[in-house]
């Protein structure tokens, strides 16, 4: 393939800006926001996975106390009831009077032992509740958290973006100029090789893969026409001939 010198320098130019939206596009990639946000997002749910958890403590704790509240009120109800049956009067056999008696005296203790259960739960809903107030205002921080990270990764997204759209207008300008063929080749390149698809021929070492020519090399190189499109026979890439070029 055949160039003009003037295109194949051309594609120096195009090489630093190709590398420049490599680089570009790298930092949007790499931008510590993104660890940021990915554990945020992680601590995000795990709390919330929490919360709904505490909550169900919670609510299966408060329905347990109002069970426990409802069997005292039923043994309360039972023994006032047996009591005004024996205060009225009603009770004429001293061994119907003998049993409720004695059966009030159970109430009595079953209801103690109820009020203790009643204490308990009482205890276990006021910490299922302190848990889930502690939780929540966890996640509503965690809320805070991701959206702080994500509001920094936008703002350095639209500056990456910004930059990136005016050095793709610059690499339109010159890519505009290049030859198709040598443009076709020079695409086809940096995409085999890593995003380099053109180097320097500099004081007689290849910029692209950093290997010095043996001067037998150099002077097969330095044979070659201007016009011609030399490639470097370590990596293939183009290998653009300038006055510093060391031949």
């Amino acid at each position: 393939m055949n160039a003009a010198p003037a295109d194949q320098i051309r594609l120096l130019d195009l090489q630093a800006i190709d590398s420049k939206l490599d680089q570009l596009a790298h930092r949007r990639r790499s931008l510590p926001e993104h660890a940021e946000i990915d554990k945020a997002t992680a601590d995000h749910a795990a709390l919330k996975s929490l919360v709904v958890a505490a909550e169900a403590q919670q609510g299966d704790t408060a329905r347990e106390l109002t069970k426990a509240e409802q069997d005292v009120d039923q043994v309360r109800t039972r023994a006032a009831r047996n009591q005004q049956r024996m205060d009225s009067g009603s009770v004429t056999s001293a061994k119907d009077l003998e049993n409720l008696q004695h059966e009030n005296a159970s109430l009595a203790k079953r209801q103690g032992d109820l009020e203790d259960v009643v204490l308990e739960v009482m205890e276990r809903l006021e910490s299922a509740q302190t848990r889930v107030i502690e939780l929540s205002g966890r996640l509503e921080h965690s809320e805070v958290v991701l959206k702080e990270a994500t509001e920094r990764r936008d703002a350095a997204f639209a500056g990456i973006d910004e930059e990136a759209a005016k050095v793709a207008r610059d690499r339109e300008t010159v890519a505009a100029v290049i030859p198709a063929d040598l443009l076709k080749l020079y695409t086809r390149l940096r995409e085999q090789q890593g995003g380099v698809g053109a180097a320097r021929l500099y004081q007689r070492r290849c910029e692209g893969c950093r290997v010095e020519f043996a001067v037998s090399d150099l002077n097969a190189i330095k044979a070659e026409p201007a016009d011609a499109v030399v490639r470097c026979d370590n990596c293939g890439r183009i290998l653009v001939r300038t006055a510093d070029a060391g031949i």
